[in-house]
């Protein structure tokens, strides 16, 4: 008997999602953690195709090296090796899934979302996120390259 059409198509997408892959991102710096995953929704490709008018999820998993207070997210489009400071709704570490004081040897899950705004320009970019520690150091920074797009 041959599997319905329904079933095949659950089965595919099922095996889809299974598949689905951490992003492959480049460290730029982190020196106070170590990122173990870093993940954007709906990313299903690289570059990452942004649509304008639409927010995308970000999700990094990280182990932090030291202890700190608090943390302070700072997100960048990389053009021609210039970075724009790129605004997001909330840069507060504490308030985006890390339950602060940060423990030297723990795992964090960061989340916060990236509005890609409808002005902004089509374009090919890289983005860089960077967390901060209340010294200002680097417990994470990642770059992707990414393709804002109508």
């Amino acid at each position: 008997m041959a599997p319905s059409p329904l079933a095949l198509l659950l089965a595919l997408g099922a095996a889809a999602t299974a598949l689905a892959e951490p992003l492959r991102f480049v460290d730029c710096g982190s020196k106070d953690g170590s990122i173990q995953e870093v993940n954007v929704s709906p990313c299903p490709t690289q570059p990452c195709l942004l649509h304008k008018g639409t927010s995308y999820s970000i999700n990094v998993t990280f182990a932090s090296k030291i202890e700190s207070q608090g943390s302070k997210a700072r997100v960048y489009g990389e053009m021609l090796h210039v970075d724009i400071p790129f605004p997001i709704p909330e840069p507060d570490g504490c308030k985006s899934g890390i339950q602060c004081p940060i423990q030297k040897g723990h795992s964090y899950s960061y989340l916060n979302k990236l509005p890609v705004k409808s002005e902004y320009p089509s374009i090919k970019l890289i983005v860089k996120w960077e967390l901060v520690d209340d010294q200002d150091q680097m417990l994470f920074c990642w770059k992707i390259p990414v393709q804002i797009t109508s």
